[in-house]
């Protein structure tokens, strides 16, 4: 489980074919990996990976086809956003997040706030009609990791705005129309929905 709060940017620094998926390389960087060990899980990009090996500032982790099917940005060489799993004595900063992908959004439109003096960016996002379902206004969502509000929800389209220090410390302030992102939604909204299913039948 993790909080949608990114601890540091790592990057991918290379990617081997194996099995039915790939081994990917990533240099830590700044984040703090003093205390992981072979085993651990840690949000690349928002998808929950399992530390396969350490190679002094480089983790390596195994992904397998169907994870590499449902995400973006875990197959190429880049930067990548890293959270190390939540402990029960963490505070939750920003939302439960399972590090499960959901589904894979575009960028419909990145841009300052031309009324916010505070450096804010709008955000827009198509999400899959599987995902959209959950995404609801003042609800959260976490986008390639970072756990945002949603502040409005058109169709499957819904926009978020991204303060000055999220663009500072996540791979977010790359994202230009036509990106591809890694969506997770709420979990309270999931389970709320499986259990109106069971109401209506």
């Amino acid at each position: 489980m993790f909080t949608g709060i990114v601890q540091a940017i790592g990057r991918i620094s290379n990617v081997v074919a194996g099995g039915d998926g790939q081994q990917i390389a990533v240099d830590a960087g700044v984040f703090d990996a003093s205390d992981v060990a072979v085993g651990d899980s840690i949000a690349v990009n928002g998808c929950c990976l399992t530390v396969t090996a350490i190679d002094g500032a480089t983790l390596r982790f195994d992904v397998s086809a169907e994870t590499l099917r449902c995400t973006t940005g875990l197959n190429t060489p880049g930067d990548v956003n890293l959270e190390k799993a939540l402990r029960l004595a963490d505070r939750l900063g920003g939302h439960l997040v399972q590090g499960h992908i959901d589904g894979v959004g575009t960028v419909v439109a990145f841009s300052a706030v031309a009324d916010d003096a505070g450096g804010s960016w709008s955000l827009v996002i198509d999400a899959p009609p599987e995902v959209a379902r959950y995404v609801a206004t003042k609800g959260s969502i976490a986008v390639d990791g970072v756990s945002l509000t949603v502040n409005e929800v058109t169709g499957t389209r819904f926009h978020v705005n991204l303060i000055p220090h999220t663009l500072a410390v996540t791979t977010l302030r790359r994202l230009a129309p036509g990106a591809r992102v890694n969506l997770e939604a709420d979990l309270v909204a999931r389970y709320v929905a499986r259990l109106r299913e069971f109401d209506a039948d």
